[in-house]
């Protein structure tokens, strides 16, 4: 467990999760007694137990993943090949990475993976930049290179180092999955998911539309009123991108979230 805290970024890794301890025994927690209740209920669990919680926007939480504290620390549940490769890509500059879970269906995933590299070759050419990057209020800090670019990264759901992450996306579409339907997942930013969507839901029009919308100008600074949710990534995203603290962007948190006064617009009188 200690393992675990020290690898999260409040206790000075760089793991965006936190480790809480919860004592059963206490009497003290009922909301989590009974999440315990429902889980041993289930896989006839033992403690200690390990219990990945996901906050997906809007006050909702999602259980993706549990184990046996051991099997947690060996799985290494913050880390994984593909994690670290789709970290090193956002850190290069692509604009999405779409993650392609792989099914059983040979021939649903070819489809699913033709359908992506084929729209990427109209997107990359079809999308700008938006206006008034570098201007004030949208000044650029790192040195990352602002391109438009994207990549499609595949993931073996029966590879053993990424049990976790294949639990954690199939766990969204979990029928889906089993029906033998390839998932998409566009991340974007800082390894933030927009979405689990089954291949046999795509289109290019909705991969265009969505690629549009993640490639477009930001207009909101909370991250919980942003949709989709964050993957479990061991990542040092402010050291790359910004290197030593003078050369970080002002701490804007003491504004985020704040209200402001709305801005009224006129609505014309509609015919009777």
């Amino acid at each position: 467990m200690k393992r675990l805290t020290a690898s999260t970024d409040d206790h000075g890794g760089h793991a965006n999760a936190k480790v809480i301890a919860v004592d059963l025994a206490s009497g003290k927690d009922r909301s989590r007694e009974t999440l315990w209740q429902e889980i041993s209920a289930d896989d006839q669990a033992t403690l200690p137990h390990v219990l990945v919680r996901t906050k997906l926007g809007q006050g909702r939480t999602v259980n993706h993943w549990h184990a046996a504290l051991g099997d947690a620390d060996r799985m290494g549940i913050f880390q994984s090949p593909v994690r670290n490769e789709l970290r090193d890509r956002l850190l290069a500059g692509h604009s999405v990475v779409w993650l392609l879970v792989r099914s059983a269906d040979d021939g649903k995933t070819a489809a699913a993976k033709l359908l992506v590299e084929d729209t990427f070759k109209t997107l990359q050419s079809k999308i700008k930049l938006p206006e008034g990057i570098g201007l004030p209020g949208s000044e650029l800090y790192a040195d990352l290179p602002l391109v438009v670019k994207f990549s499609l990264l595949e993931i073996d759901p029966k590879d053993p180092s990424e049990r976790f992450l294949v639990r954690l996306l199939s766990g969204l579409r979990g029928q889906a999955f089993e029906e033998g339907e390839p998932l998409l997942v566009p991340v974007f930013g800082r390894g933030r998911a927009l979405e689990v969507i089954p291949a046999r839901d795509m289109t290019p029009r909705l991969m265009e539309e969505l690629t549009i919308f993640l490639s477009g100008a930001c207009s909101c600074q909370v991250k919980e009123q942003n949709p989709g949710f964050d993957l479990l990534i061991d990542a040092d995203w402010d050291g790359e991108l910004f290197g030593d603290v003078d050369n970080r962007p002002p701490d804007r948190s003491a504004e985020e979230g704040r209200n402001r006064n709305p801005v009224l617009v006129p609505i014309p009188q509609g015919r009777r």
